[in-house]
């Protein structure tokens, strides 16, 4: 089975009004979504050498998410404090903690070798290696959250091969011509994730329209990351796009349903 390597970050949520810290990070929640699919992940990245990197590694192998190159570092892993508005989860603070001082190593670089495709995201810092991952002969994916011209986007951009970013907004014509800017860069794939109106994809040629699995809305953190890890976990087994975005639309309806990113 052809695995994945999710590379970046980590952090743990902080949900400050219910006095709960779940794991967390764009990367660590693509390893964990695509293990829950079925499918191979690897984690590479770093955590603390506190309680909360601890957590994460336990739960990450309780997960059978592959850690052999997680580098825990001297120092706090990274918190992302959260609350909650009417169901939709809200980043209110981030400390980057260890985060601030991570590099791939070249162990790092000659592991990801081993996978189908490196995933990271806006945050991953990583941005500036992917150039260097995309040599190695590996596809790229990169989540651009709700920010695709954000300096770290940008610099990732030329070097994806399939790019996401989110937008909720109802204008699509507006959605479209992102989209297309961000095509020009130079992705493959470009999918915008819309939240409660489904997604929109833009394979080279034409647009594909998936609309959202309606399910009862607990908790929307981790929505974004369940619809790519499934987007990816169809796309390595060579499915039709449609396929892709309805699956992803799928794993992003379980995620939603529970409070936590997993």
């Amino acid at each position: 089975m052809k695995r994945i390597a999710c590379v970046g970050d980590s952090c743990v949520d902080c949900y400050d009004q219910l006095g709960q810290v779940f794991p967390g990070g764009n990367p660590v929640n693509f390893a964990v979504y695509t293990q829950r699919l079925g499918g191979l992940a690897s984690f590479v990245g770093a955590v603390g050498n506190d309680e909360n990197g601890q957590m994460l590694l336990s739960a990450l192998r309780a997960k059978q998410v592959d850690v052999s190159h997680v580098q825990i570092l001297d120092g706090p892993t990274p918190v992302s404090h959260v609350v909650m508005e009417h169901g939709n989860r809200v980043f209110v603070d981030y400390d980057p903690g260890i985060m601030a001082d991570y590099a791939l190593r070249e162990e790092d670089y000659a592991f990801l070798k081993e996978h189908a495709l490196a995933v990271s995201a806006l945050w991953g810092c990583v941005d500036g290696s992917l150039e260097k991952i995309r040599a190695l002969g590996i596809p790229v994916a990169f989540d651009c959250a709700d920010l695709p011209f954000d300096p770290a986007a940008q610099r990732a951009l030329p070097h994806t091969d399939i790019a996401f970013f989110s937008d909720d907004r109802a204008d699509v014509r507006s959605v479209k011509r992102t989209i297309r800017t961000l095509a020009a860069m130079g992705p493959k794939i470009v999918v915008a994730m819309r939240g409660a109106r489904g997604s929109l994809a833009f394979d080279g040629r034409r647009y594909h329209v998936q609309n959202a699995i309606e399910c009862a809305v607990v908790d929307t953190l981790g929505a974004g990351d369940s619809y790519i890890a499934g987007f990816l976990h169809a796309w390595l087994q060579e499915l039709p796009m449609q396929d892709c975005m309805r699956i992803g639309a799928e794993n992003a309806s379980v995620t939603i349903g529970y409070t936590g990113a997993w």
